[in-house]
């Protein structure tokens, strides 16, 4: 409990300047949509670590710099809830998985679920993917201007319904299209203006998006109930908590649309950016393939965990495009948060991918340096939340290890079996109105290497 009256007195939050204030509803929403770190950067100049600003109708608070986002994700004052911040970017299209619950409730399903990130059953994850990896890349040959983006996607996703579902065996390539698509609508009516159910708008691509994914997975269920595997969707049906609570049919819906969408949609930000870099710095990716080629074809989780310069890569690359950059909270009650107080029932938008990009923290913060994250700098450790990807606190991502042991599975394969570049000159188009992708589908000159070796079948 914190003690109020023993605090020095919190200022006020300061007032919007009036050329702060963006067009009229939108306010700063097209700022952000151009690129929100030079928007942050204003703001941050303007108005220091705790900022007001106008979007969509409504005056949000931004977190800036790494103390004022730990602040918010410790949350030890308990003066800030998930749900009702997120249900207003996102409205029910994930209504109830994890991200959106607070409290008792959480600590309860996130228990439970944990159970479905153990060692064993991560390790069993990454024996499961290697093949459904291998299948989609054989159709990756030689192209100039291979759109890698949405074939990544296609991949994350082929992935994440094999590994989280133990597949989906009657379900037509066309139909599967069709949940790719229905989960980018969910995503994307972040970006909405008008959150109102009605034709060609995106909430209401989203509201029939939403029920797309509803009937996928309830089709599935009855059988996920009847038979054990290691599949998520069936231990989620099964798992319980020590004290015999488990998931009802609608709690096993809503978190396997939650998990897949965040399983495969970040992996495949990470893995895009990476194919970016990777391509426009070839001695880095030498240096990656190096090691993957002292693999074998199909590696444990430890042996992907012992990569080394990949995991520097991929650290790097969760810098400079954290595939979640912002996450949003809202002020329960009136708080203090660095010196300012922010009212109850204030939306507060935390901004990790800021906190990546500060050069008080970063050496040259705009250069692609993996040794950055080495043992002999480790310019991570500046600050405990000068690096936050995963985000922070009770709500910090459940599949951190997971979606490292599937980004750096898919890595390996692409660098046994194909060789790739990109024009060194090459600033990816980002697409910032919900979460952040490469408008133009990350062009790579890609080429197979005809030495490469699948695994066993």
């Amino acid at each position: 409990m914190v003690d109020h009256a023993a605090m020095p007195r919190a200022r006020e939050l300061p007032p919007i300047h009036r050329g702060d204030r963006g067009l009229p509803v939108l306010g700063r929403a097209l700022d952000y949509a151009r690129d929100p770190m030079v928007m942050f950067e204003r703001q941050w100049s303007s108005y220091g670590e705790i900022t007001p600003i106008r979007m969509i109708g409504r005056t949000w608070v931004v977190a800036l710099g790494p103390d004022a986002c730990e602040e918010i994700l410790l949350n030890r004052q308990k003066a800030f809830a998930n749900g009702p911040a997120w249900t207003y970017v996102v409205g029910p299209f994930f209504r109830r998985g994890l991200m959106f619950l607070d409290a008792d409730e959480h600590l309860l399903h996130r228990r439970i679920m944990q159970q479905a990130f153990t060692r064993r059953r991560l390790e069993a994850y990454t024996t499961a993917m290697h093949p459904a990896i291998e299948d989609a890349l054989e159709t990756w040959g030689d192209a100039t201007g291979f759109t890698a983006y949405p074939a990544l996607k296609q991949l994350t996703l082929s992935i994440a319904t094999d590994t989280f579902m133990g597949g989906a065996p009657d379900t037509s390539p066309a139909e599967m299209d069709r949940i790719n698509r229905a989960f980018i609508d969910c995503v994307q009516s972040a970006a909405g203006i008008v959150r109102l159910n009605l034709p060609f708008t995106r909430w209401g691509r989203a509201t029939r998006g939403r029920r797309r994914l509803e009937r996928f997975f309830r089709h599935y269920l009855p059988s996920r109930r009847a038979n054990r595997t290691d599949d998520l969707f069936s231990v989620l049906c099964h798992i319980e908590s020590e004290d015999g609570e488990r998931f009802g049919d609608d709690d096993v819906v809503n978190h396997m649309i939650f998990l897949l969408m965040a399983a495969h949609d970040t992996s495949t930000s990470t893995l895009s950016t990476m194919l970016q870099y990777l391509g426009q710095h070839p001695d880095w990716q030498q240096r990656c393939r190096d090691e993957s080629l002292a693999l074998g074809p199909r590696p444990t989780l430890a042996e992907l965990e012992g990569l080394e310069s990949l995991d520097l890569v991929m650290k790097e690359c969760l810098r400079l495009r954290a595939p979640v950059p912002v996450v949003v909270r809202r002020a329960t009650t009136d708080v203090d948060v660095r010196g300012i107080r922010i009212p109850a029932g204030t939306d507060v938008v935390v901004t990790p991918q800021f906190s990546h990009v500060m050069d008080t923290y970063w050496t040259h913060p705009e250069r692609f340096d993996p040794d950055r994250f080495g043992p002999d700098r480790r310019e991570d450790r500046a600050h405990h939340y000068a690096w936050e990807p995963f985000g922070g606190g009770v709500h910090k991502c459940l599949g951190m290890h997971f979606a490292g042991g599937e980004v750096k599975a898919v890595m390996h394969h692409l660098l046994r079996g194909h060789e790739w570049s990109v024009d060194p000159g090459y600033v990816a188009p980002i697409n910032n109105h919900s979460l952040p992708f490469p408008n133009d589908g990350q062009p790579i000159d890609l080429r197979r290497r005809r030495q490469a070796v699948r695994g066993p079948r």
